[in-house]
């Protein structure tokens, strides 16, 4: 910069400790230009920058969204391949696998185990007749008390881990309990197998058997829904949950030998008897 008029520049030798050891005074001035052009351009708007800004985060989630299911089905896929080879190597027979199977039990109170101390429910004792054929497997307890179709379709996505080879599905109950439409419940079956196959799970699915309490055109419509999704996507179909229960006595003295006070649901021997009967279609199932 050029100072104009002059400064005077004035010389102040400031005592010690403060001053400097050897003051100086610059004799020129400092002179110092720069030339510069600034170019601008409107602004957009404000509700055009929030508009971009948008449809950037869009596509960005987007494509995140599209990575995430690569990667997941990719993970399942190579799982499946994995398993695919052991069993193909050892048959069924004694299989020794190279790695846990993870089976996912999705249901409601039959699956949960209601009313029964923690080993005693179904998924528990599953697991035990599992690893009792040599199978090193793990079953997951996704059954909640008083679910629906409703609520299982809710919940199948972040059931569905990538950890997960295979899927028991048993719902229906909770909808025959409370007299829900059939087909509604049918649309919701078909939702939670849909999202499972989408994922590469192998299903079995597992039907009830409805009393004649609504009149016999809701039973047959809501007998007739297991049997139909089964044959649609080709899956395994377990026909009633409570079959084995059924087998070589009357109504009466299995309530008494093998339910629980409230008629509804099995009691530990009951879930044992229940478990022997679905056991090999588990197995088939691990199988596929």
């Amino acid at each position: 910069a050029v100072s104009s008029p002059p400064i005077n520049i004035r010389r102040d030798d400031l005592p010690d400790p403060l001053g400097p050891t050897s003051p100086s005074v610059s004799p020129l001035a400092t002179v110092k230009e720069m030339s510069c052009k600034i170019f601008t351009v409107p602004a957009l708007p404000h509700r055009e920058r929030e508009t971009l800004e948008s449809e950037r985060a869009s596509v960005i989630i987007s494509a995140f969204g599209l990575v995430e299911t690569f990667l997941y089905k990719m993970i399942r896929a190579g799982r499946n391949l994995r398993l695919s080879l052991i069993i193909g190597i050892s048959g069924l027979s004694g299989i020794a696998y190279g790695e846990t199977v993870t089976i996912v039990a999705l249901g409601d109170s039959l699956t949960q185990g209601y009313g029964l101390p923690m080993g005693d429910g179904f998924v528990p004792q599953l697991e035990v007749w599992l690893r009792a054929q040599g199978l090193d497997v793990v079953v997951i307890n996704a059954g909640v008390s008083g679910d629906t179709t409703a609520g299982g379709l809710s919940r199948v996505v972040w059931t569905l881990t990538p950890d997960v080879d295979a899927m028991i599905v048993n719902l229906g109950g909770n909808d025959l309990l409370r007299g829900l439409d059939p087909s509604m419940s049918r649309t919701n079956l078909d939702g939670i197998l849909r999202t499972a196959l989408d994922v590469g799970v192998d299903l079995l699915l597992v039907g009830l058997d409805a009393p004649s309490n609504f009149g016999p055109a809701y039973k047959a419509a809501f007998d007739a829904m297991y049997p139909e999704l089964a044959q649609t996507y080709g899956l395994k179909l377990y026909a009633n949950f409570f079959a084995p229960l059924e087998v070589g006595t009357d109504f009466l003295a299995a309530r008494a030998l093998y339910m629980q006070q409230d008629g509804i649901h099995p009691n530990a021997v009951g879930v044992g008897k229940i478990v022997s009967g679905i056991g090999p279609a588990v197995l088939d199932l691990i199988a596929q």
